[in-house]
């Protein structure tokens, strides 16, 4: 579990479906993302999480608010998708907050503590980020935490078909702290 300011990074629990269920129906969280996500697919998204959690010791991890303790979307670290070439073990930073969550600064917040976490207990040179080229508040949100844009490492998403304008994808990097590293791997 990881505490911020305002913010609890933590495993997911039961209570966690129901709202994250909610934003995978929200045509405007989901915008960048893909279609909207049935429960048997939001709760197959969370078994994703508690396995990487369980395997890895991380996994894009429940984001509550401390004030409120209520759930509010999820951040955090997994490995890179498979089958993409130039991000073979890499460690991927993402995030997704509800809708009323956005604008006040969670993201960042949260986002700023995954990397640290990561940093600090994974043996890694770097941490990559992916979006849609037209996802602008992610990208950003990439560049405010630091990360530079790899053009290098752009590709097609090999989930999605030809022609499906959220196919493009684009990358950002960061290396450790104290490092430049943000080189392709060998």
């Amino acid at each position: 579990m990881i505490t911020t300011e305002r913010l609890i990074l933590r495993p997911w629990c039961d209570a966690d479906a129901a709202p994250f269920h909610a934003m995978g129906r929200d045509p405007e969280v989901m915008r960048f993302l893909g279609p909207l996500q049935t429960p048997a697919e939001t709760d197959a998204a969370i078994a994703r999480m508690v396995a990487s959690q369980a395997a890895h010791g991380h996994c894009f991890w429940a984001v509550e608010r401390l004030d409120t303790a209520g759930f509010i979307g999820f951040c955090g670290l997994k490995h890179a998708p498979d089958g993409i070439a130039g991000l073979a073990g890499d460690i991927e930073i993402g995030w997704r907050l509800a809708r009323p969550a956005w604008g006040q600064g969670f993201a960042r917040e949260a986002a700023t503590a995954s990397l640290d976490w990561g940093f600090t207990a994974l043996a890694i040179d770097r941490i990559i980020a992916i979006t849609t080229a037209g996802n602008v508040r992610s990208w950003g949100l990439m560049e405010r935490l630091g990360m530079a844009r790899r053009h290098d490492l752009d590709f097609d998403h090999p989930a999605l078909p030809a022609g499906d304008p959220l196919r493009p994808h684009i990358t950002y990097a960061i290396g450790r702290p104290g490092s430049e590293t943000i080189a392709p791997r060998p």
